[in-house]
């Protein structure tokens, strides 16, 4: 079992076989579209690889994405913003060649319905010639993620821990069944028997439903993130696979900051005393108690190696590197 790990950290596409699913976790769903996942939109795509280009996965992270992968289990990924817990799912997406991300942004008054689809029936009232009822339903990222693929995508439920209280149980029928329906669409089932609804962000690319259910062949590879802000029901939890990304030292920071300028080789080496200072009051700041991202780190090189002295501009400074929890 050494080669076990198909997903490697490394941020350099190949190809993959995706392994076998335990026996309780496969799922039989008809693939009845071939999914263009590198052509829904190509600039949201390239900015995707993008992400997943500049993120560096340590041992930790590799292990547990790869158990994720083979038990066919969500991942709930926890820590400090700027932890990187965001960036691992374009990572995963990115090395694997699984399409852009489809992303779910979750906040206080998000429901599970918002996730799987969306039916626009005050336009169809108002177009009450027009037939076609698949021109009214949009998939949402959950829906999307379970349609029935060879291979799995890469769904990122962000910051679920602002959620409701219903949201994560209301969860747990679909990882575990990797199914719902389109209750419209159910009901002309009869008449209708496939209808084609729209799956990508802009609502440009249809997919075939046959009978009103969506059931997934290839379980989608599920990052949900969280901040550590509530605690989860146990059942919920007792289903997801847990990974804390804890903040990185100033090693990482350095070599995070240089995956991100992508700066070539000559500039980069002529920077990089002003890369260690500024990881090191970085750092030191975090040490104090400071509550930092490492975006904020970022946008502090990006603006220095451009010639900007944050040391004698105080505003700036100040402005970049606001601890989190003070007010303006």
């Amino acid at each position: 079992m050494s080669d076990w790990r198909i997903y490697r950290g490394t941020g350099e596409p190949h190809l993959v076989e995706f392994p076998d699913p335990p026996p309780w976790r496969e799922f039989n769903g008809e693939v009845l579209n071939k999914l263009e996942l590198n052509n829904e939109d190509d600039s949201y795509t390239r900015q995707h690889l993008a992400h997943g280009e500049a993120f560096l996965a340590d041992d930790t992270v590799i292990d547990v994405v790869n158990a994720a992968i083979h038990l066919r289990r969500p991942l709930l990924v926890s820590g400090k913003p700027g932890s990187g817990k965001t960036f691992l799912a374009y990572s995963i997406a990115r090395e694997l060649q699984l399409g852009p991300v489809l992303r779910w942004s979750i906040t206080s008054s998000t429901k599970l319905a918002d996730g799987l689809y969306h039916y626009d029936a005050i336009g169809r009232l108002q177009e009450q010639q027009q037939q076609d009822i698949g021109k009214y339903i949009h998939l949402g990222p959950l829906g999307a993620a379970l349609l029935a693929s060879e291979k799995p995508r890469v769904l990122l439920i962000d910051e679920i821990d602002k959620s409701d209280i219903d949201l994560p149980n209301d969860l747990l029928h679909i990882f575990e069944e990797g199914e719902f329906e389109i209750r419209e669409l159910v009901r002309l089932s009869e008449e209708q028997k496939q209808v084609g609804v729209y799956y990508n962000r802009r609502g440009t690319i249809k997919v075939h439903i046959e009978g009103g259910r969506v059931s997934c062949k290839a379980f989608p590879i599920v990052i949900m993130t969280s901040n550590d802000e509530r605690v989860f029901p146990p059942a919920f939890v007792r289903r997801c696979l847990r990974l804390k990304m804890h903040v990185p030292g100033p090693e990482k920071l350095e070599a995070i900051v240089e995956n991100h300028l992508k700066l070539n080789p000559e500039l980069l080496e002529s920077v990089k005393g002003l890369i260690k200072g500024l990881v090191a009051d970085f750092d030191e700041e975090r040490k104090k108690g400071g509550d930092l991202a490492t975006d904020q780190l970022l946008n502090a090189v990006y603006l220095a190696s451009r010639g900007i002295d944050l040391r004698d501009q105080k505003a700036v400074r100040e402005a970049v590197l606001m601890h989190l929890g003070k007010s303006v």
